[in-house]
């Protein structure tokens, strides 16, 4: 289980501490169903529901696409894209032997991002997994009509064999075109929202694409969310949510998510997306940002260490690290640094986190870690768990509804409107 250390908060707590009580409540109505949003919490069952449904199809896909393709294109945005990429830069950051290339597309709108990705694949033999609820957000759309048209003049009468649709069991344009044309379909689930949807197919089919155990995501994801339903202010969750919560309400709304493994950078996009959209509303939310240590130390640095004492940190750190890399001795020592001679990198990385935290808490900086054992399957599936329910809870705390994202629609009637999207006003 994910473990959180507080000890470079409490100084910068009241008396009172964090409220575990409030925690205990949200708890309770997030378990219960009786808070708002509840329609769309069946994120919580996602692991074993799975496993008992789709898990057997996807990895059967997944292997029929890594034995024919060289690359699998996956058409998505937001909640579509996020959790998959993440998954895979941290645990699959360099293909092995054999592991097709996961390109992402319809995330945004740049013709030259667009061009770069096509001239990477090249004339490569490729698949396509679009992703979407309903097949009308214009991101992905416009790309899953130009890669539609590089399958049909690449395999002709065969393309549809090469599209499988991650979309609404029932409806939609998406389920309707998959429908029309034979695709293989997976379930985007109806209680379940894209930002916590990366234990579903949405996630799940990329990632054992890629050569991730998407099967030892799953069962660790289970233990996981039986581990953190602890009813103590000793669950993780509780104490991420009420720290966080009431560091807020003393001033500190912006919190930077660090990390010192460059294969991080999607999960913290991941991780902004679930917390921006969960928790920003109603004239509420702390900002979400991130960093990644130690690179941005030397350019974010300063501005953590003496700007406006607005930010809490929060900090993913990796107990063990996959491999041991020794630093060498040199005879002449000409760089000085013989002092380190012997000493395995990640134990020089531990010890950077440590000076570090240590700096940023006297400079007036709330430090919170999140330990995690290992970069891998089982360390994935714990963050995703610890994230997603400490994010429910927190919200609940806050008195927001998680669930909902109704400021998102904002620029999507502008956009269709100035586009002369026909009926759009």
């Amino acid at each position: 289980m994910v473990k959180v250390d507080l000890s470079g908060a409490a100084a910068f707590f009241t008396s009172a501490g964090p409220n575990y009580a409030l925690a205990e409540v949200a708890h309770k109505m997030l378990t219960e169903r009786s808070g708002l949003g509840a329609e769309f919490t069946g994120w919580l069952e996602l692991p074993q529901r799975v496993k008992a449904t789709e898990l057997d199809d996807i990895l059967a896909a997944a292997q029929l696409i890594r034995s024919r393709s060289k690359a699998l294109v996956v058409v998505g945005i937001g909640g579509s894209y996020l959790g998959a990429r993440g998954a895979i830069e941290l645990l699959k950051p360099y293909p092995g032997p054999g592991d097709p290339r996961i390109l992402f597309v319809g995330n945004m709108l740049s013709a030259d991002a667009l061009g770069g990705t096509l001239e990477l694949l090249g004339d490569a033999d490729f698949d396509v997994n679009v992703i979407s609820k309903s097949g009308t957000t214009l991101e992905p759309a416009v790309s899953f009509r130009i890669f539609r048209e590089l399958l049909e003049k690449k395999y002709g009468d065969k393309a549809d064999e090469h599209i499988f649709a991650t979309t609404d069991a029932h409806r939609g344009v998406l389920k309707s075109l998959a429908d029309a044309h034979g695709w293989k379909t997976f379930v985007v689930p109806d209680d379940v929202g894209g930002r916590f949807s990366v234990l579903s197919a949405v996630g799940l089919l990329p990632m054992a694409v890629a050569g991730i155990d998407v099967r030892r995501v799953i069962d660790a994801a289970q233990a996981e969310f039986q581990a953190l339903d602890l009813r103590s202010p000793e669950n993780p969750a509780w104490k991420y949510a009420a720290a966080r919560q009431h560091l807020y309400g003393k001033g500190y709304n912006i919190e930077i998510l660090a990390c010192y493994e460059p294969s991080f950078r999607f999960m913290a996009e991941w991780w902004k997306q679930l917390y921006g959209e969960s928790e920003g509303k109603d004239g509420k939310g702390i900002f979400p940002a991130s960093v990644e240590f130690t690179a941005d130390l030397h350019s974010m640095g300063q501005f953590i260490q003496s700007g406006p004492r607005t930010l809490m940190e929060s900090v993913v750190r990796f107990s063990h690290s996959r491999r041991c890399y020794p630093f060498p001795f040199e005879a002449e020592d000409t760089d000085g640094l013989n002092y380190l001679a012997g000493r395995d990198i990640a134990e020089v990385s531990h010890v950077a986190a440590d000076a570090v935290k240590e700096a940023h808490v006297a400079g007036g900086v709330p430090n919170i870690v999140i330990e995690v054992p290992m970069r891998d399957e089982e360390g994935f599936a714990a963050l995703v768990c610890f994230f997603e329910l400490a994010c429910a809870i927190s919200g609940y705390m806050s008195g927001v509804n998680p669930f909902d994202q109704p400021g998102v629609e904002a620029y999507k009637k502008n956009m269709f409107r100035m586009l002369g999207k026909p009926g759009a006003k």
